[in-house]
């Protein structure tokens, strides 16, 4: 057990540095296109695909940075996407909202809002048909549960029973409207009944309590009885998208959420158990901040794609 909350420490304090990075790079205008920051949602990607097994699939959103390093795909290969190069896990044709790593079950980040569900549930039915036991986790924000691919896929999925597993990550805002401006229900969860599936409310600041529910949807779903719903409550600390100040959100939202910082809630176990004091935590940041700049440093020196490779994505042969 203490073994497994030092890892998902570590790995949650990457992704948030790593996060801060992206951030960095982007005001200097070293990332192509743009990019949508998910910092303050670390436990609901590192808790989920802690539950997974490696042959499992996912589809992530355009905020998919964190589950995407959360299943293994290195930080050398992220940095060089959004920066456009060659040693990106897309040769640098993809950028931050289309990260992809099939060697990781990583079927592909969507730009498009709801895309990946039905991808997800597409996965999920290859291989009940052939006979093999993967299972397919896919990730939504809270405002593609209003759009018709969300409706159509967990109804399908219900019918076909099939092996997925849908989790919201409910940060409070689609865009700039809250949920509550575009959604008559404060759980989102609830419209499993309607798909006669499970529908469960997970503490998304909680890594192991998010674990914990996936893992039992997972285990469920692998043993032929279909899919769940799952809707984490989160937050994420910054705006939609690039420079988005957020100044839509009321006064103190945010430092509230801070005060349940996924980082910090295990930081604190770890610390009260003895496993990882504070000073500890303290040399562990200064060290994986090293790390992540390093990575960075790396990825920009990295060649550019060249028009040759570039049309390999375009043009079937």
């Amino acid at each position: 057990m203490t073994d497994r909350r030092i890892a998902w420490y570590r790995q949650m304090l990457v992704i948030r540095l790593f996060e801060e990075k992206v951030q960095e790079l982007f005001m200097q205008g070293l990332v192509e296109g743009t990019t949508h920051l998910g910092q303050g949602q670390e436990a609901v990607a590192v808790g989920a695909s802690a539950a997974m097994e490696p042959d499992d699939y996912v589809t992530i959103t355009y905020r998919g940075h964190a589950v995407a390093l959360a299943r293994g795909l290195s930080v050398d290969e992220a940095f060089a996407e959004l920066m456009g190069r060659a040693t990106g896990c897309c040769g640098g044709a993809g950028g931050s909202m289309h990260f992809t790593d099939v060697s990781h079950g990583i079927l592909g980040a969507f730009a498009i809002v709801g895309a990946g569900l039905p991808v997800a549930v597409g996965a999920a039915m290859s291989a009940k048909h052939r006979g093999e036991s993967n299972v397919a986790v896919t990730f939504c924000g809270d405002g593609a549960t209003n759009i018709g691919t969300f409706h159509e896929s967990l109804n399908m999925a219900s019918v076909w029973k099939a092996p997925v597993v849908f989790v919201v990550e409910n940060n409070l805002y689609g865009e700039y409207s809250t949920v509550r401006e575009t959604t008559p229900l404060d759980d989102l969860a609830d419209r499993a009944a309607a798909y006669a599936i499970p529908g469960h409310i997970v503490d998304g600041q909680d890594v192991e309590a998010v674990h914990d529910c996936v893992l039992e949807a997972i285990s469920r779903a692998r043993g032929g009885d279909g899919p769940t719903l799952i809707e984490a409550k989160t937050y994420r600390y910054r705006g939609h998208s690039r420079t988005d100040p957020a100044s839509y959100r009321p006064a103190g939202e945010l430092d509230q959420w801070r005060e349940r910082d996924p980082i910090e809630l295990l930081g604190a176990k770890l610390a009260a158990d003895g496993a990882l004091s504070s000073d500890e935590q303290t040399a562990l940041r200064k060290e994986l901040q090293q790390q992540i700049d390093d990575s960075a440093a790396r990825a920009g020196d990295a060649p550019l794609p060249t028009l040759e490779t570039m049309e390999t994505y375009v043009y079937a042969h």
